[in-house]
């Protein structure tokens, strides 16, 4: 079975943005983006509210042949290339992307159906929307968070809409120079 996977920066009061969205506080760099590139590359579904999937496309598709590309960009533009995309959204008509795929109905059953498929396991892009209806259903089976230091105060909570209480094991930990702390929680019952 595959796993869906939370893949989310977080502040340390555990907010995922700020009050209008902002996102300015994330710490990015060549150090963390190699570890995520290692983490991420055998992945090849990628699920996204309609928000973030309309961020990444409004990037990603064109990021690699800018003049000013990073190998960072290069890199994941060739992955997100590649991975199936899978939207979970009421409004979003159409998607540019051939290998996009848009749930609109049912999306507990059908994430549920899409975790029994084969292939790869999916990860979660941000969504913090979307995390938080799949995560009130207990469809999560593993935390991928990059814990930055840095107080927000106020905004969207990393971890909402939870029905029960949820016990985790830490699989896996690594902190950066920076003093991000990646943190990867696996469910207790997966």
């Amino acid at each position: 079975m595959r796993k869906l996977i939370v893949f989310m920066h977080a502040s340390l009061d555990g907010l995922a943005a700020g009050p209008n969205g902002e996102m300015d506080w994330i710490v990015v760099n060549d150090e963390i983006f190699g570890f995520v590139e290692k983490l991420i590359s055998p992945v090849r579904a990628a699920l996204y509210g309609r928000v973030t999937y309309q961020m990444m496309e409004g990037y990603w598709p064109t990021a690699a042949s800018q003049p000013n590309a990073s190998r960072h960009d290069i890199e994941h533009a060739r992955w997100y290339e590649q991975v199936e995309k899978i939207v979970l959204s009421r409004t979003l008509e159409s998607a540019r992307q051939p290998s996009t795929r848009i749930v609109r109905d049912d999306v507990a059953r059908q994430v549920r159906d899409l975790k029994q498929q084969p292939g790869t396991d999916i990860v979660i892009f941000g969504s913090p929307g979307a995390s938080h209806s799949l995560m009130a259903e207990g469809l999560i089976d593993e935390y991928w968070l990059f814990v930055n230091p840095v107080l927000v105060g106020r905004g969207m909570p990393v971890f909402a809409g939870l029905r029960d209480k949820a016990a985790l094991k830490l699989l896996e930990s690594k902190v950066f120079s920076s003093g991000v702390a990646f943190l990867r929680y696996g469910s207790v019952n997966a």
